[in-house]
């Protein structure tokens, strides 16, 4: 039974926690996202940056022998960008924002990964400034074929 000293003490550490946002469970930390990349690309480490700043510890590999990494890895031709990338068993090909990823991880289909095709205005590491952001799909693709998991218009989903 509690008395009210205990009580009193209780109530305080939870309005503690809830006022600083610290939770007795913390989150699981992101899974490395392992980035194969052109020597000669400049917007491959925007992307990089932007994967950093939503949380993603980031491994660069930086050799002249993308399309070998994409080969083994089953990226479609029609799906192939600048860089490539490997997260917890799934491949992420190009400009994929942040959040898709982290939404992949979350639903976990059965899919082998997934692209952003080319290299669209507004996407990340692909922004311009002054530039009209193109809207794009972020595809997912495997066994199963391809299918829109979601789309942007530049950072924003739509």
């Amino acid at each position: 039974m509690l008395d009210r000293r205990h009580f009193l003490t209780v109530l305080g550490a939870t309005g503690t926690i809830l006022a600083t946002g610290h939770a007795f469970a913390q989150a699981a930390p992101l899974p490395k996202v392992v980035v194969t990349k052109d020597p000669n690309c400049g917007c491959c480490g925007g992307w990089v940056d932007h994967m950093k700043a939503a949380g993603f510890p980031v491994e660069v590999i930086t050799t002249p022998q993308v399309n070998r990494v994409k080969a083994r890895l089953g990226v479609p031709d029609d799906l192939a960008s600048c860089h490539t990338a490997e997260v917890a068993g799934y491949v992420i090909e190009g400009h994929v924002p942040a959040d898709a990823v982290k939404r992949l991880l979350a639903e976990k289909p059965q899919a082998k990964g997934l692209a952003v095709p080319g290299m669209p205005v507004g996407s990340p590491g692909m922004e311009v400034a002054g530039a009209e952001n193109d809207t794009y799909d972020v595809v997912l693709f495997g066994p199963s074929g391809q299918k829109t998991f979601a789309r942007y218009q530049g950072p924003r989903l739509v």
